[in-house]
């Protein structure tokens, strides 16, 4: 049976489903071939719009936080520069001159004479940083939570701190959160050294009231004979412009019916070639993006969750195929995926404490970025001849204010070298 999608200035794809009455829907394949127009939403870029300076940006606040006096000269940010997810062709010194309302410019001249730049917090992004240190304290047993569960999506319990380290953003985790962190926590975590040698973080123990989807906590929105059934839907909603025939409209309720697998539940006995399979995937990242605090990551932040999560090969199209579950924004020269129900335009419904941190965080930076363009601000202070190396070895006058009096004996800690690396400065 074919059925049609219409998607924008009348231009018309087609495919065609095995899904028909009768059928064995466990012995049917997966419609691998769909292949939808894109339809740009833009409500939904808009929360996207901004978000790769805004996540640069507090990454440095929370290096700087933790640096002698909240102050460090470029060349020892400059070795933070690839976590940060910033254009190749874009120096570093440029992107933080952007936002004199987080940083402010100072320089030294070394023993040598050399000018060296340097670059510290403002009083009003130290005040915000630790405004956000507090909303991670008194929100720190969901934040844990988030952590367990996403390891138990996982086949082993462990997933690779690299893999992590490109979630904890999403995930609303501290910077330092392996440092300062997982220590406080050696009853539930512990590091171990993978097959291939790295080092992962693994979960020590299940926890059955944590094994609960998002999608099976909204019964409300289930009809009583779909829950007899388990055969959950996913709520549904397509971008303005984004039209579905009748026909098509009828093939996507009687995917909605098939059987439901919990993303936390052994999917071994699934054939991946199945629509169940593809209903069981589609759970899996409809969970995922529920354990993010915007709903949201970047399409890159998953492609490396296939072993672990024990996917099939070129697993992430089924964010093609479900344009009605995922929008793939292409905001500022990357994929992010968006979990559409979790939005009311450019509103996100259920409002994370962190969120409106990062929020003023972004308007501050808004500010900073008129301000500067205005030539409001002067060029930078004069401290003095001094070697700035002094600045990063000497008395540490910050901290995260999350130190553990837990001292961890696990040299795995150190012996942690990741591209993404999190370890603060000292």
């Amino acid at each position: 049976m074919s059925y049609w999608f219409l998607c924008g200035k009348g231009k018309v794809f087609g495919f065609s489903c095995g899904l028909r009455r009768g059928f064995n829907y466990q012995q049917s394949f997966s419609l691998v071939n769909i292949k939808l127009k894109w339809v740009k939403d833009k409500a939904l870029d808009a929360v996207i719009a901004g978000e790769r300076d805004l996540r640069a940006a507090c990454n440095l606040v929370s290096i700087l936080s933790s640096a002698p006096d909240f102050c460090l000269p470029i060349y020892h940010l400059s070795r933070h520069r690839g976590q940060l997810g910033l254009p190749h062709d874009l120096k570093l010194s440029t992107f933080i001159r952007r936002y004199p309302t987080i940083f402010h410019e100072s320089y030294v001249f070394d023993s040598a004479g050399t000018h060296v730049p340097c670059f510290e917090l403002t009083l009003e992004a130290l005040n915000l940083y630790h405004e956000e240190l507090g909303v991670i304290r008194d929100n720190m047993i969901d934040l844990i939570d988030r952590l367990c569960k996403l390891l138990m999506l996982t086949k082993d319990r462990i997933l690779p701190l690299q893999t992590i380290d490109q979630l904890k953003w999403d995930l609303g985790l501290p910077y330092c959160y392996i440092d300062n962190l997982i220590p406080i926590y050696a009853d539930l975590f512990s590091l171990f050294r993978l097959p291939d040698d790295r080092i992962g973080l693994k979960l020590l123990s299940w926890d059955d009231t944590l094994a609960v989807s998002q999608l099976e906590k909204n019964v409300a929105q289930q009809t009583e004979e779909d829950l007899k059934n388990n055969c959950l839907a996913f709520p549904i909603g397509f971008t303005r412009g984004f039209g579905l025939k009748r026909k098509c409209m009828g093939w996507l309720k009687e995917w909605q019916k098939l059987p439901y697998t919990s993303p936390y539940a052994d999917a071994s006995h699934l054939d991946p070639r199945t629509d169940v399979s593809e209903k069981r995937i589609v759970g899996v990242f409809h969970e995922l993006f529920h354990l993010t605090i915007q709903k949201k990551t970047e399409r890159k932040n998953v492609s490396n969750l296939r072993k672990p999560l024990s996917l099939p090969q070129k697993f992430t199209k089924v964010f093609e195929r479900h344009p009605g579950i995922f929008y793939i924004s292409k905001m500022s020269d990357t994929q992010t995926v968006v979990l559409r129900e979790a939005y009311d335009c450019q509103r996100i419904i259920q409002r994370h404490p962190l969120v409106d941190i990062r929020e003023r965080f972004a308007s501050m930076m808004r500010k900073g970025f008129r301000d500067r363009s205005r030539g409001l601000y002067k060029k930078t202070a004069y401290i003095g001849h001094k070697d700035p190396l002094k600045i990063v070895q000497g008395h540490k006058g910050g901290g995260n204010g999350l130190d553990s009096e837990v001292d961890s004996d696990d040299d795995l800690f150190s012996e942690y070298n990741s591209d993404e690396s999190i370890h603060c400065p000292s």
